[in-house]
């Protein structure tokens, strides 16, 4: 369809309502809005054209507007109880920076209810400096206007979401797919981390089954939408839809994660209790490598790597790592200094005081670049001992993630 036809067809355009769902109230709290136009069996995604480059700008933020504008016109009586989402190219945004957009959502809405009204941006399409796009983004939220930045993950730049203070982050269910997410694993945990210290909400797209719903739920998310909920539709539908389903679903995931985590608390407690017992049933000294060497073939089912320091941080024994089915001592570990570690002072208060062992959250060995976890207890004369789990150890007991 040539560019001045879909002009003069904007009244044909369809305005579709993807309704999102909250993990809280298990009802519709909000719809995102999409457009289509079809002529001659040809289906054009208004909002992918709005991304369509060989389109002259002014053209494409005119379709922009014109769509914005019959949502909101179509459902702004259902205002005060959904909150509407809408899309906005950011480049086309700041043609005038915002403000004819912003200037066509106040003619059509209250002031009051400009609370409801979310931009939908990617902010990774942006190809002007992410400082411009704050300013007008920071003026419109004045007024109550949220931000929800779309297509977040490894395109994504943590300063632009910092600077941007979204409401909510955006996020396509399949990145939660272990075979296509990958070695990116770590960007989303920054990402999850991120949202949390920011005041963000997680929303994931695209859900199309119970298991992609289950494991956008275990993630963290807040809001959800894809096909397995509800399709797009050109009408709102009553907000609790789907809430005894959708309240019965969370119950059995509820039912399976406190299983599953009540497993793993049971093998971390294992854990923990034999090698606190192994050590304390060792004659120990971070300055005898025979009494480190006999630790070691105890801890061999555990750990491929351990080591001594001082409450200061600074390292007292060697490192006794098993290599090639080897224990080895690496004398030139002695002496270095980890205090710059977040958190370790804070926990060698801790372990000296509450008297117990503590097994960290997971990480990536510096070094191996192998998932682990380090057990750390309180020895005699100040000293602490932190024990390296193997990952195989790990796997087979459940305790990776």
């Amino acid at each position: 369809m040539e560019v001045l036809d879909i002009l003069d067809r904007l009244n044909e355009i369809e305005v579709y309502y993807e309704p999102i769902y909250s993990a809280d109230s298990h009802i519709i709290v909000a719809y995102e809005v999409s457009g289509e136009l079809t002529a001659n069996e040809e289906k054009i995604n208004i909002v992918d054209f709005t991304y369509d480059t060989t389109v002259p700008e002014e053209i494409r933020q005119d379709v922009e507007r014109f769509l914005i504008e019959k949502a909101i016109k179509q459902v702004k009586d259902s205002l005060h109880d959904i909150s509407l989402y809408l899309p906005c190219n950011p480049n086309l945004f700041m043609i005038d920076f915002g403000d004819s957009y912003f200037q066509k959502i106040k003619e059509l809405i209250d002031e009051t209810l400009l609370s409801k009204i979310y931009l939908v941006i990617p902010a990774h399409k942006y190809l002007g400096e992410a400082e411009d796009l704050q300013h007008p983004i920071r003026y419109m939220k004045t007024y109550g206007t949220k931000i929800a930045l779309d297509e977040i993950g490894s395109n994504s730049k943590l300063d632009q979401i910092l600077m941007l203070e979204p409401a909510v982050l955006k996020m396509n269910i399949n990145q939660l797919n272990n075979n296509l997410w990958g070695s990116q694993g770590h960007v989303f945990t920054t990402i999850q981390s991120l949202a949390v210290k920011i005041g963000a909400t997680l929303m994931f797209n695209d859900i199309k089954t119970d298991y992609q719903l289950h494991h956008a739920w275990k993630h963290g998310a807040r809001y959800f939408k894809g096909e397995y909920l509800q399709k797009p539709s050109t009408q709102l539908i009553p907000k609790d839809t789907l809430k005894e389903r959708f309240r019965n679903e969370c119950k059995q995931f509820i039912a399976t994660e406190r299983k599953q985590l009540k497993l793993k608390y049971e093998e971390m407690k294992k854990l923990q209790k034999s090698i606190s017992t192994i050590v304390q049933q060792s004659k120990l000294y971070s300055n005898n490598i025979q009494s480190l060497l006999d630790l070691a073939k105890k801890l061999e089912q555990y750990a491929f790597r351990f080591y001594i320091c001082n409450e200061e941080g600074f390292q007292t024994s060697p490192n006794i790592v098993r290599k090639d089915g080897e224990w080895q001592v690496e004398k030139d570990a002695l002496g270095k200094n980890w205090s710059w570690r977040p958190y370790f002072l804070f926990n060698m208060i801790r372990l000296r005081n509450d008297g117990i062992g503590v097994l960290s959250n997971v990480y990536s060995d510096i070094k191996t670049g192998e998932l682990t976890r380090t057990f750390s207890m309180a020895l005699d004369d100040h000293e602490y001992l932190f024990v390296d789990i193997t990952y195989d150890y790990l796997i087979e007991h459940n305790i990776v993630y």
